[in-house]
């Protein structure tokens, strides 16, 4: 009666580690994946239409300068810029700015949300980034 006790433990043993084997190959790929995706969504953003291409490097180092350098940049370019182009640098300077100016981050969130189309290649990444700005 003991073996038999003894196998069945260890079939239990063995079965709970198959099991914890499966779930950490799925947590493992869902984290690539993530990965995957904000590396797309980062390029996805700059081939975005709505800027001219010369523009490009003036805004490069604008976001190397933070918040401020963005917002000086929008200031200085905004006008030149269309959606969604435009809507993806706010949504850019409003994560910048999140650390230093949270009402001034909300304000222009709501802003974009409400000027954009939910058929907007932007939209996934503002219903991803709702519930920082509420």
């Amino acid at each position: 009666m003991t073996k038999v006790i003894s196998v069945l433990i260890i079939a239990v043993v063995l079965y709970g580690g198959w099991e914890l084997f499966f779930y950490w190959e799925k947590v493992k790929n869902q984290e690539e994946t993530q990965k995957k995706q904000e590396v797309s969504e980062a390029t996805m953003g700059d081939s975005l239409p709505g800027m001219p291409y010369q523009l490009d490097p003036s805004l490069r180092a604008a976001q190397a300068r933070g918040a401020e350098g963005l917002k000086s940049w929008l200031d200085a370019y905004g006008t030149n810029i269309v959606d969604p182009r435009k809507a993806w640098i706010e949504l850019d300077y409003c994560i910048l700015l999140s650390r230093e100016n949270p009402a001034e981050a909300r304000r222009v969130f709501a802003e974009v949300k409400g000027r954009t189309d939910p058929s907007s290649p932007v939209w996934p990444r503002i219903k991803r980034l709702e519930q920082t700005f509420q």
